[in-house]
């Protein structure tokens, strides 16, 4: 299982170590991504997903698997997962899960985090507040929540709230139980990709201006001129701004320093996600920098033994 910042190499990591963890009969492995946007069919260039050259001639698993107007959930991605890598494993393929959503990742280690059921007085007093009263509170109850969760996320702000009000006990709180409690499959090795914060902006910079360069724009434009993105397909990074030029919100030379400063600002969320994951035992964290995925890759597989 890989896990590492946007724009970190996962992809082509993924790919040399499914070429290396081969059958007896020399079959190689194969790719399961657990990426929540390249789940959709038509959302290619924004999302990054490996086009069939990448591939390298590995098979790739959950990717175009959903129409832009389609809800899909961790709980949707874990019942197409699971058995694809049961049957994998059945079949003595390996099965190289490469993350983009950590959320899935973690989920499919641990199980999902169930938190409980606020009241209908809770969810009232927490409906009734303004988005700032919700993040003062926010702050004051659970002030790793409060970093955690973007400002701008009222979803996840309101759901933090309700759980503290209902319980007395921060939500971080009882996702650490959860981290500790938690059976894990012990058949997994994750393996992490450490980068230095200045070098994976810079590559966040510059995959931005590629994508832009290899048509993102028009491939965003084709699909908001189609009324093609539904609900949840329309807030991945790259469309959501793009979107907003298209609308008139902003000028494009402003969406597209958008989408470099929403795409760093994920990759500093993702790295708390990352900081649980580092406890896990026998993790294999590699340090990334300056090195191609075949080199890594080889570093990975020795450590394996």
């Amino acid at each position: 299982m890989i896990v590492g910042p946007t724009a970190g190499g996962k992809t082509a990591l993924g790919v040399e170590l499914a070429k290396r963890l081969i059958r007896e009969d020399g079959q190689p492995g194969q790719v399961v991504t657990a990426d929540a946007y390249q789940i959709y069919t038509d959302l290619n260039i924004g999302t990054a997903k490996p086009t069939l050259e990448e591939r390298g001639g590995i098979e790739h698993h959950l990717i175009n698997i959903a129409d832009l107007k389609d809800r899909f959930t961790v709980h949707d991605w874990l019942k197409r997962a699971n058995p694809i890598v049961d049957r994998l494993c059945t079949n003595r393929f390996t099965p190289v899960v490469v993350g983009g959503t950590n959320l899935y990742i973690k989920a499919f280690l641990d199980g999902l985090f169930e938190a409980p059921e606020p009241s209908d007085e809770v969810k009232a007093r927490v409906e009734s507040m303004s988005q700032p009263e919700r993040r003062a509170m926010l702050a004051e109850a659970d002030p790793d929540a409060h970093e955690r969760i973007d400002g701008a996320d009222i979803r996840r702000t309101k759901r933090a709230l309700e759980v503290y009000l209902q319980t007395g006990t921060p939500i971080t709180r009882l996702q650490a139980q959860w981290d500790r409690d938690k059976p894990t499959r012990p058949e997994a090795v994750l393996v992490g990709l450490d980068w230095a914060v200045e070098a994976i902006n810079a590559r966040i910079n510059k995959r931005v201006k590629l994508m832009i360069e290899d048509g993102l724009v028009e491939e965003a434009r084709a699909l908001f001129e189609a009324n093609a993105f539904g609900d949840q397909s329309r807030e991945a990074i790259g469309y959501k701004q793009l979107i907003a030029h298209f609308e008139g919100r902003y000028s494009l030379d402003e969406a597209i320093e958008r989408i470099k400063i929403d795409t760093r600002r994920f990759a500093k969320n993702q790295r708390t996600w990352l900081k649980r994951l580092r406890a896990r035992e026998g993790s294999i964290w590699v340090s990334a920098e300056g090195r191609d995925a075949p080199d890594i890759a080889a570093e990975v597989v020795e450590r394996m033994g």
